[in-house]
């Protein structure tokens, strides 16, 4: 038997054990988890940095080295995250409807655990303890494929985890570990339906188009972050810039950092110059249209890949568009339908905008940095679905659970 087949069927089984625990029992777990990471901090950077090691030698580029980077303020911050996280509502058990009949059943609709969560992930190992807390406080088994970036990082998480596990009441199995990382082993996840309930994919554009091409599993997208600002002719300058800058530079790796910007011709000709120098001040690198090229000369001529091209670095694509009609064509084509923002003081533009671009956060005189979990007050998350069914948007706890009918009788029959 395969590890695949192998850790399928253990984590199938645990996660019918995971059910029956209260939410006292699982915060437990999860406050032994947050310990024990830090307990073991020193040995999950000795094996962070055989990643850094091995990903500068192959060349990985700086934002994908940050990303794979762990240190203890990280690890830290990962403890108190899952330390946040039990405090958060536990959303099994929920009574969602309740319908008395005239016959005597008693039907309760409840929120119940999806049961095996599948995580196929890239580069980031705080990924590892974002899945498998939350498939703990949420009754769920998980079994997690990271990439092999990363793989002594989540070796050494998972195995600080399994610690944890065994000092609680939940079965250890209930987090699993794919530790060969090969293209063999993903494909075998992808068709794993005797064990998977859902298979979730974080990472770049290609990894997600992958399995939803690939997987017969249900699938639900994440992540990618082809992410766009509409400057309006209206627009306020010095909110302009502050919120470009902020899009694109405060932190650039992640999937809600902008990647295009979009600028009504008027605005452009009195103030495109004035954003131009402020991102080339933060050392970004422009990719223009022709007339972004005319009046700056460090700009690149933008390609047609380039408008679909999510960088995850310090690199914008500019456009300048006749209307908010223009610019609502433009992201509905090249955007990935992840989080979308419109400057301007034009309410009927606003509007325009906010209901005719298809993305799951559409924003208002707003970063498009604020797409995530904690910000929107669901506290922790599993990634930003992008799709529109089952869930949409920052994937808190009340998306990685299902519904169950209970129905209750005294000896009916059906006529």
């Amino acid at each position: 038997m395969s590890e695949i087949q192998t850790k399928g069927k253990a984590a199938k089984q645990a996660s019918l054990q995971m059910t029956r625990f209260s939410t006292l029992e699982k915060n437990k777990a999860l406050l032994l988890i947050s310990e024990q990471l830090v307990i073991d901090q020193d040995y999950i950077i000795t094996e962070n940095n055989q990643d850094l090691k091995s990903g500068k030698d192959i060349g990985l580029s700086e934002s994908v080295l940050d990303r794979i980077m762990l240190n203890k303020k990280r690890i830290k911050d990962m403890a108190l995250a899952i330390k946040q996280l039990m405090k958060l509502d536990d959303p099994v058990g929920h009574v969602l409807e309740e319908i008395n009949k005239e016959n005597g059943l008693k039907i309760v609709k409840k929120t119940v655990p999806i049961g095996v969560m599948g995580m196929i992930y890239e580069a980031r190992p705080n990924v590892t303890v974002d899945a498998a807390t939350l498939s703990i406080k949420t009754g769920n088994a998980v079994i997690l494929r990271g990439s092999s970036t990363a793989a002594y990082s989540n070796q050494a998480i998972v195995k600080s985890i399994h610690k944890a596990l065994e000092k609680s009441e939940l079965p250890i199995d209930a987090v699993q570990l794919i530790e060969d990382t090969s293209r063999e082993t993903a494909k075998e996840l992808f068709h794993l339906k005797e064990y998977l309930d859902v298979l979730i994919p974080r990472g770049g554009k290609n990894l997600i188009d992958t399995v939803v091409k690939e997987a017969t599993v249900p699938v639900i997208e994440t992540g990618a972050g082809n992410c766009h600002i509409f400057i309006d002719e209206s627009a306020a300058v010095e909110m302009s810039l502050s919120i470009c800058i902020n899009g694109k530079t405060q932190r650039p790796s992640v999937c809600n950092a902008i990647e295009t910007i979009l600028i009504h011709e008027k605005w452009f000709k009195q103030f495109g110059s004035k954003l131009l120098e402020a991102l080339s001040n933060k050392e970004v690198e422009i990719y223009g249209d022709e007339q972004v090229c005319s009046v700056w000369e460090n700009a690149q001529i933008a390609t047609e890949e380039d408008w679909y091209t999510e960088y995850s670095a310090l690199k914008v694509s500019i456009k300048v568009v006749k209307n908010v009609e223009e610019a609502i064509v433009h992201i509905n084509k090249y955007g990935t339908k992840h989080s979308e923002a419109i400057i301007t003081t034009k309410e009927e533009h606003a509007e325009l905008f906010l209901t005719q671009v298809d993305a799951a956060a559409v924003y208002h005189n707003a970063s498009t940095r604020f797409t995530d979990g904690f910000e929107f007050g669901y506290g922790a998350e599993i990634g930003i679905s992008t799709q529109k069914l089952h869930a949409r948007g920052p994937m808190g706890l009340k998306a990685l659970t299902s519904s169950k009918y209970l129905i209750f009788g005294n000896g009916q029959v059906r006529n």
